[in-house]
């Protein structure tokens, strides 16, 4: 008998977790409260103004699920240079040709990967419901779970939260949280640029928080400016053309003339559940952990998730089983602890303007960039580790 899987949220990690888990042999069902339309996500020319920097290990298992080549057919841009800077100081360079590879990742818009994915479903009879309600319970018994909707309950072997840094599966079934809100919010702009296609992305830190720069496939690109919410707020009721004069005078190294399509600001927070599962619900990505975007890694953090609590199932009769999960969390915790650590050191490290500080962050970029051995060891694990 098939195991049923249950999986509340079909963004890019719980359709990624879809697509492994029926791979496998389960009976999936996503619970998606907008479902979308992939062949027309995927050949539209709406362009989306999220945008994730898909590392080779992220390559690897979307390649894997069958994604990749629909990524690759539709609007992509691999990037071959990562560079981290602050002004008038030194500067880090990461290039593909340091680890002999043909690139380090590809930047890609996360509707295209999310319909890249989904459109795997009907080949692995992977059924999705449209529920518009919110859940109000998650009943555990001992060979089963239930999710109670207002009008409808759902019964399966495991219960997959996949709904985001603001699940409501997770606060259902009391798992707390640590975190804290960053008292800067992002700011991304989508821009049209008159420059051939760009294979370097790179981040500014500034006094005021990092700029960056990611180029999409042309003639796209997204800028990420961090800032206090009240700059972003002003600057979101900017014109367009406002705006534009605003990038200018804070983005100096674009590689051409620009117009501005869009523009969104979202707030930024750290969160860690304080547990991975309970009984049969189990978390994956933003459910469970949500880090600082500085680097674009919380996508590959929750692939690697799905990769992780893939591996743990594999060939089990029971996927609810709690020594099963309890090995998934034990394999993913440490590694997504250390990159949200990570990330917060950079963050806050270079938002510091004590002088002893800027002229030690100068040495240590110095240091960094020079490391040779030690410098292709960090760059291997950023590209994912293992591909």
């Amino acid at each position: 008998m098939k195991n049923n899987v249950l999986i509340v949220g079909g963004g890019m990690v719980g359709a990624a977790a879809a697509v492994e888990l029926a791979r496998q042999g389960c009976q999936v069902t996503i619970i998606e409260n907008n479902p979308i339309e992939a062949s027309a996500i995927l050949g539209g020319d709406q362009v989306d103004i999220r945008v994730s920097a898909i590392n080779r290990f992220s390559e690897a298992l979307l390649d894997k699920l069958g994604a990749m080549p629909l990524i690759r057919a539709s609007r992509h841009a691999p990037y071959h240079q990562l560079e981290a800077y602050e002004q008038n100081s030194e500067h880090l360079l990461f290039d593909k040709d340091e680890v002999s590879a043909s690139h380090l990742g590809h930047l890609v818009e996360n509707n295209i990967i999310q319909a890249a994915l989904w459109a795997q479903f009907e080949a692995h009879m992977i059924n999705v419901v449209k529920v518009s309600d919110a859940p109000i319970a998650v009943e555990q018994h001992l060979s089963s779970i239930e999710l109670v909707y207002p009008e409808q309950r759902f019964s399966a072997d495991l219960l997959i939260a996949a709904d985001g840094g603001r699940s409501q599966l997770r606060s259902l079934s009391g798992i707390g949280v640590t975190g804290w809100q960053y008292q800067q919010h992002c700011m991304g702009i989508l821009i049209k640029l008159d420059a051939p296609q760009q294979v370097k992305t790179w981040q500014e830190f500034k006094p005021t928080g990092p700029i960056a720069f990611l180029p999409m496939q042309a003639p796209y690109a997204n800028l990420i400016w961090y800032h206090h919410s009240s700059e972003l707020k002003r600057l979101q009721g900017l014109s367009k053309a406002e705006l534009k004069e605003a990038v200018l005078e804070h983005f100096f190294e674009l590689p051409g003339d620009f117009e501005i399509e869009h523009s969104a600001v979202f707030p930024l927070a750290r969160q860690h559940a304080n547990q991975y599962s309970i009984g049969r619900l189990v978390l994956v990505g933003d459910a469970a952990h949500t880090i600082n975007p500085l680097a674009g890694q919380g996508v590959n953090l929750g692939f690697k998730d799905v990769a992780a609590l893939g591996g743990c199932l594999l060939g089990c009769d029971d996927v609810g089983e709690l020594a099963r999960l309890h090995q998934y969390e034990k394999m993913r915790r440490k590694d997504n602890l250390l990159m949200m650590s990570m990330m917060d050191a950079c963050y806050f490290g270079f938002s510091n303007e004590l002088k002893p500080l800027k002229s030690l962050r100068s040495l240590a970029l110095k240091l960094a960039n020079n490391a040779g051995p030690l410098k292709r060891e960090v760059l291997k694990h950023a590209m994912g580790g293992s591909f």
